[in-house]
């Protein structure tokens, strides 16, 4: 029996249970609970009681490590939360820029866990080590304004500090060796960008350290679309390449001499990376893994795995809501449970060609690991990509002589920069290998399913359902998974369907969900418009939700693009769009912004050809059974009220969406046009008070009104126009409580 990996498991099961569903009062009585379960030890012999035994011991100590850890780190940080004073930080690693400054984890004097410190542009001249002495206001990290969020919890920071005034730095520790790993890593990075230009540079720095944010939209989004985004998230496959490269240095039959290189080697490359939870997993499954020939044992892969979890989360239980931590493991445990009995089914008995074992290796494994994260990747991500088995059969051997190519140019680019630059030209052709690879795949049609299309959810049960029972059968052969597989592929295209033919009116407008800003979707016999494409929650990726929401409806080119406005809750997402979809046109404000977002537009657009058109006069065009009529600036001021406003129309069926106009502009409107009765208005500023005037509802007494609003500081929507509303009679929908929003015209 696999004592370590019962306990282990038991262990992370009750960590979730506390993250997921236990009041933290539950949790000392549950936590009894399971002791007494442990005690069926006593009754029961064998294996049965052991499991028992193991099973109680590990759901005890979950519970009640999680109620000592919040007690003693997460509490008492949230007590800090809405106070202000001066602290001392110490920068535990390099800043990155904001909108405005820049921020960086540190650890405070006197607190038991990690901060985000949000400071100006200057913290970006420090280093790892050096000290910030400066006035802070806290807040939580684990709820902002109204929105529970885990991406900081889970990283084991439960406080943002925001500067206030001037900061002192000091040298602190920055010279120690402590340091000296991440130094390493921030040297990687540049080294990486100095070898390779554009996206090459980003994705080598990507591939060995992890960091990502030098990408651009457009080789993230194939990557993603392509299935292959987690070729730059460091961890087994990565470790794997070092392992592989030290046995062939070392010699295969040599295990001490691999042992004890490997290991301090695996150790370090946690620290060159920051400690990210898979590349940890990956590091403790290895190191058990390469212990246990020395210690007589037999390597062990789900023991190995349990164990690397149970480590994780005694580090920082509230790990267990990390997506990359979940994903992560997902994709371990299909490649150990499910790859092995793909793979038989593949290669097949007997001899095989070289080719086809190998073939049947990188499918299995592509196979294995997608059907673990599938779920995770639609309930996370809003999609999954159907062509994943193919990209990563084109791209993961290419990844792997990236990783170790790239990593010797850059090791010797330091000793001697042009051979290094020399070796880098392999990495580089690769690099641009794969994201012509990932660009090409993710614009075949069907390349992905979205979550976007509510009969997906039931098509993914249904498929996992075929597959247990496939899985069940002692005789499942072969034929039986071909023929599992041809009745999952058989019902997707009806699934795709129905989530389509809800779209059946003559012209229906989605308010999509975005947080605090503002997308909303026009479809009508065909054709597709999107009026603005922003949030200014960070959260929410505007520009792929609406591409998610756009291609579920059956869209594969969007025919016209409205900007009422440059503000970035409603611009922010257009180069997320751009790079996912297809647009033939842009209609935009030909006005100068406070922001700089206009020239950003302007580039994006002509790097893809896509023509942007600034309307004088009123413009009217078609869109499938209605119209669209697009109005130019009417108002004088701010960027707010120089925008353009969109009025779509189906038979007598009018839709009004104004932007961020205030009530002055708004009867500046309605002087200017002749506007008709609305059945619907998108609310104007997110429900500001400033904005749906009485003028603007008693001229054209909107029945319906949406308000695209996320959690925000400014109060909106505002009680003022909600009284506003409700005077009038108005049905009111808020995105922030309904979620998207889909309204039917019809003549």
């Amino acid at each position: 029996m696999r004592v370590l990996a019962v306990f282990a498991a038991a262990f992370a099961a009750g960590i979730g249970l506390t993250q997921y569903l236990l009041p933290t009062g539950w949790l000392l009585p549950c936590a009894a609970a399971a002791l007494l379960l442990a005690c069926g030890r006593l009754v029961l012999n064998g294996n049965a009681g052991r499991r028992l035994l193991l099973i109680g011991t590990g759901l005890a100590l979950a519970l009640g490590w999680n109620w000592l850890y919040v007690r003693q780190v997460a509490a008492p940080m949230e007590a800090l939360a809405g106070e202000e004073g001066q602290v001392t930080l110490t920068l535990w690693d390099y800043a990155v820029p904001t909108a405005y400054g820049a921020k960086a984890t540190v650890r405070a004097e006197g607190l038991p866990a990690k901060v985000v410190y949000y400071g100006d542009a200057s913290l970006l001249d420090h280093a790892p080590g050096e000290t910030v002495r400066a006035a802070v206001r806290f807040s939580s990290a684990s709820r902002i304004r109204e929105d529970d969020v885990t991406a900081f919890t889970a990283r084991g920071v439960f406080l943002l500090a925001y500067g206030r005034g001037e900061a002192e730095y000091a040298p602190g520790s920055a010279a120690s060796p402590r340091w000296w790993p991440v130094r390493l890593g921030h040297a990687v990075a540049l080294r990486c960008g100095a070898l390779l230009a554009g996206d090459a540079g980003a994705f080598l720095t990507a591939i060995l350290t992890g960091d990502k944010s030098g990408l651009s939209v457009q080789a993230s989004a194939d990557l993603q679309e392509a299935g292959i985004y987690h070729i730059l998230a460091v961890s087994g496959m990565h470790c794997t390449f070092l392992l592989s490269f030290i046995t062939v240095l070392a010699g295969r039959h040599r295990r001490r001499l691999v042992a004890s290189c490997a290991i301090p080697l695996l150790l370090f490359y946690v620290l060159l990376t920051g400690g990210s939870p898979s590349v940890v997993r990956a590091c403790v499954m290895m190191i058990f893994l390469l212990l246990a020939p020395l210690l007589r044992r037999e390597s062990d892969g789900p023991t190995a795995l349990s164990a690397a979890l149970f480590l994780i989360l005694l580090a920082n239980p509230f790990a267990a809501a990390s997506v990359s931590l979940q994903l992560s493991f997902a994709s371990m445990a299909g490649l150990l449970w499910l790859t092995p009995r793909l793979y038989r089914l593949l290669a097949g008995r007997g001899n095989r060609s070289r080719a086809v074992r190998t073939l049947s290796a990188a499918l299995s494994s592509s196979l294995g690991a997608l059907v673990f994260t599938a779920p995770l990747s639609a309930l996370y991500f809003g999609s999954f990509s159907l062509v994943s088995p193919l990209s990563n059969l084109l791209c993961l051997w290419a990844a792997g002589i990236v990783f170790l190519g790239g990593l010797l140019a850059v090791s010797v680019s330091f000793l001697l920069w042009p051979l290094g630059h020399l070796l880098a030209l392999v990495p580089g052709l690769l690099i641009r290998y794969i994201l012509a690879a990932a660009h090409l795949l993710a614009r075949l049609p069907y390349h992905a399913v979205y979550a976007a299309d509510p009969y997906l959810k039931y098509w993914l049960v249904y498929v996992y359902l075929l597959l247990a029972a496939v899985c069940l059968l002692k005789t499942a052969s072969r034929r039986r998974y071909a023929l599992a597989a041809v009745l999952a592929a058989a019902s997707l295209a009806p699934t795709i369907y129905l989530g389509q033919a809800r779209y059946a009116s003559a012209m229906d407008a989605l308010v999509l969900d975005v947080g605090q800003g503002e997308s909303v979707v026009l479809a009508s016999g065909g054709q597709f418009a999107l009026v603005d494409c922003g949030s200014g929650s960070s959260w929410y990726d505007a520009g792929a939700l609406a591409a998610a929401q756009l291609r579920s409806m059956g869209c594969r080119r969007l025919d016209l693009l409205v900007l009422t406005h440059y503000d970035a809750d409603h611009v922010n997402g257009v180069e997320a769009l751009l790079s996912r979809l297809p647009v033939a046109a842009i209609l935009a404000p030909n006005l100068p912004d406070d922001n700089g977002l206009q020239g950003k537009l302007l580039n994006s657009a002509a790097r893809r050809g896509v023509p942007v058109l600034f309307p004088e006069a009123a413009e009217r065009t078609a869109l499938g059974r209605g119209t669209l009529t697009v109005f130019p600036p009417v108002g004088s001021g701010g960027d707010n009220e120089t925008g353009l406003s969109v009025l779509a129309s189906v038979g007598e069926t009018d839709l009004l969406i104004t932007g961020d106009m205030g009530q002055a502009t708004e009867r500046a409107l309605l002087r200017a046009y002749d506007l008709p009765d609305l059945e619907a208005l998108v609310a104007g500023h997110h429900g500001s008070r400033t904005s749906t005037s009485e003028d603007l509802l008693a001229a054209l007494t909107p029945e319906t009104v949406c308000i695209s609003v996320g959690s925000n500081s400014y109060g909106h929507p505002s009680p003022e126009v909600l009284r506003r509303l409700s005077r009038h009679g108005c049905a009111v929908y808020r995105t922030d409580r309904q979620g998207s929003i889909h309204i039917s015209m019809n003549p």
